[in-house]
């Protein structure tokens, strides 16, 4: 029964991971507590009935797909020995590595950890030995989280945990000397405390005021001489690209409908040989850390770059440039979750600059 528990919740899992693989990353690096109660099925050779308790954990995002929770639990169980009294009880402390299949409200995860773990088997047997002992702890299990909002959510997961008790009655059937495995369904609150606020914006200046000046006396214009020519300016072409028509949202893989855009933008660096350099800058929205966002600027730029490259043009005329978040071109006051997103769409693009040597007609 407790295997089948198993196998059918990573089964649902992985399912909803795969449904939710293509959702819109809310990942903020934010801090966040959990507290909350669990049901405890227990291992056989502990003679005890199913039971449940309380637990206290403190989570931090730590990458796009990547959180690590630790903290203190509590379970407890009658034995189910005939004509016997007494409780399992078992103190947990431990830290888990939960592997995010996603981001958005929905998340999807796999989760391992390590620890320790105080097992008492505090049965009224006369002959009981070892009744507590400290050990390792050691689990694997799936859940999920779900974000009502930036502040609050819920998460739930089933894990398959191991510990040592060293517990036995000589003279009776009672013996628990050895690795016991619990299985354990928990749910808990999310209390998230450390989700960056976004960016204010700041107040337009107001323009200033229009100077009058005193009309000028006119004098004689002296004999004018030839005017110095200006020396040729660069001509400057910028083609900006939404950066949702070359990549996967959070990704920097060139998506295979995002090939046609780039063969034309290598069409025309090919066909104008007098244009001495072409910048492609990477820009993301303010979603997510400074200095994830900057690394996922300059790998989309790389990859736009290495393109071109393939279409034929010089890469001594590439260079490729990440401006993160530094850039945007909006603001979003107030906007959250989904509209959040596609309100920062502008922000996530890239831009191919192209500088002409001189322009038509210079000499």
């Amino acid at each position: 029964m407790k295997k089948n528990l198993i196998n059918m919740a990573v089964a649902a899992t992985l399912g909803l991971a795969a449904f939710s693989a293509a959702a819109d990353d809310m990942y903020r690096g934010a801090w966040y507590a959990v507290p909350g109660i669990s049901y405890m099925n227990t291992d056989s050779d502990l003679d005890a009935n199913n039971g449940g308790g309380a637990f206290i954990k403190l989570g931090k995002e730590l990458s796009p797909n990547w959180d690590i929770q630790g903290g203190l639990g509590y379970n407890r169980a009658n034995n189910d020995i005939s004509g016997v009294g007494g409780r399992y009880k078992q103190t947990t402390l431990g830290l888990d590595a939960l592997y995010m299949f996603s981001r958005d409200k929905f998340r999807p995860f796999l989760l391992a950890g390590l620890g320790v773990a105080r097992n008492n088997v505090d049965y009224s047997i006369p002959t009981i030995q070892d009744r507590s002992k400290t050990s390792w702890l050691a689990n694997v299990g799936v859940g999920a989280q779900y974000l009502f909002n930036d502040s609050f959510g819920l998460q739930a997961d089933l894990r398959q945990q191991w510990s040592r008790s060293s517990a036995k009655a000589p003279g009776t059937t009672f013996d628990a000397d050895g690795t016991i495995s619990n299985t354990l369904l928990s749910l808990g609150g999310i209390f998230r405390f450390g989700a960056p606020a976004p960016m204010p914006v700041a107040a337009a200046e107001p323009a200033p005021a229009p100077v009058v000046e005193p009309v000028p006396v006119v004098e004689p214009a002296p004999v004018a001489e030839p005017a110095p020519v200006e020396a040729c300016k660069p001509t400057l072409e910028t083609i900006t690209i939404s950066a949702e028509k070359l990549f996967g949202f959070d990704k920097s893989k060139l998506q295979e409908g995002s090939k046609p855009i780039l063969d034309e933008a290598a069409a025309k660096i090919k066909a104008n040989p007098d244009i001495e350099l072409v910048l492609v800058t990477g820009h993301t929205d303010r979603i997510g850390s400074t200095a994830y966002n900057q690394k996922l600027s300059e790998r989309r730029a790389n990859q736009v770059k290495d393109y071109l490259v393939s279409q034929g043009v010089e890469a001594g005329r590439l260079h490729a440039v990440g401006k993160g978040e530094s850039e945007p071109v909006s603001t979003c006051k107030g906007i959250k979750g989904k509209k959040l997103i596609e309100c920062l769409a502008p922000d996530r693009r890239v831009v191919i600059s192209a500088e002409k040597q001189r322009e038509t007609g210079c000499k």
